[in-house]
């Protein structure tokens, strides 16, 4: 079985020192019957708070993309790394910490979970999604190695039909607050990811979407534009953990009124003009 695709314990943690330890050496070990890990210091270069990441040892990162490759979907695990988008959104939102305090927030691709962990430092009530349920582990140990809350986990691929996303995840409020990091990598991701959206976000909501430049990004940017999304833009440009040389544009986005007769033709086209694929990063990303 590909181990991204394991099944882990989801425990309801308490506010007992003692059950937030046992739970990290539990789900360390759960991790660790799957792959090697690594911690790895991330310093946030604006805010520079440090946090300890858990992650796959590089060594077996190779592994998880030959599994990938190898099925039908070619579902490619980049979650299996550290990017400076994710480093860059966990900074603002450390920075805009009073924006989540106490508000339903939800992540999407969370990944390792570093993001994560900085808006649950933030104080937000944070859901996070990804399609494997060992990223969604690995967010869920680092989260409380870091601060010792964890999010609530949403195990879903937004490629499958949105009725069908939909039904698995049940009841869920509207989100005033969608987060987002370097999630698109191919063309088939532009218009689920839109219409996931559009059915999460609450209207006067906001999408902090975090990318280092790929142009399936810009494509899926170009898209809001034309629907009638408007925002505005911050750029970091590190230094990230990796080393990388990316820049990092943060767009807080937000939906102006009258804007739904525009939507369905904006992903339609962003269909057909972005690139079939962006897998390579841009800019060292």
């Amino acid at each position: 079985m590909d181990p991204q695709y394991a099944s882990f314990p989801v425990r309801d943690i308490g506010a007992d020192p003692d059950d937030v330890a046992r739970e990290i050496a539990e789900l360390g070990r759960s991790i660790e019957r799957y792959v090697t890990t690594r911690d790895r210091l991330i310093t946030l270069p604006y805010t520079g708070q440090r946090f300890t990441i858990r992650s796959p040892a590089h060594a077996g990162h190779e592994r998880f993309f030959a599994n990938a490759r190898a099925t039908i979907e070619k579902q490619l695990p980049y979650w299996v790394d550290i990017w400076p988008s994710g480093v860059a959104l966990a900074d603002l939102a450390l920075s805009r910490a009073d924006d989540l305090a106490g508000k339903p927030v939800l992540e999407l691709g969370c990944g390792l979970g570093v993001t994560a962990t900085a808006a649950l430092a933030a104080g937000a009530d944070l859901a996070v999604a990804d399609y494997a349920p060992l990223s969604l582990a690995f967010c869920r140990l680092n989260a409380l190695r870091n601060v010792e809350r964890v999010p609530h986990p949403l195990a879903f691929n937004w490629r499958e039909p949105l009725p069908e996303v939909l039904t698995r995840l049940g009841h869920l409020p509207p989100f005033p607050i969608i987060l987002a990091a370097d999630i698109l990598y191919e063309r088939r991701d532009i218009a689920p990811v839109l219409a996931l959206i559009e059915r999460l976000l609450a209207p006067d909501g906001q999408l902090w979407l975090a990318e280092p430049g790929r142009q399936t990004a810009r494509a899926f940017l170009n898209a809001l534009t034309a629907a009638g999304w408007r925002g505005t833009t911050e750029q970091f440009d590190g230094p990230w953990p990796g080393g990388q040389a990316a820049r990092v544009r943060i767009h807080l986005l937000h939906r102006q009124v009258g804007m739904t007769t525009q939507k369905q033709t904006a992903i339609t086209a962003a269909n057909e003009t972005a690139p079939r694929t962006d897998r390579q990063p841009l800019d060292g990303a």
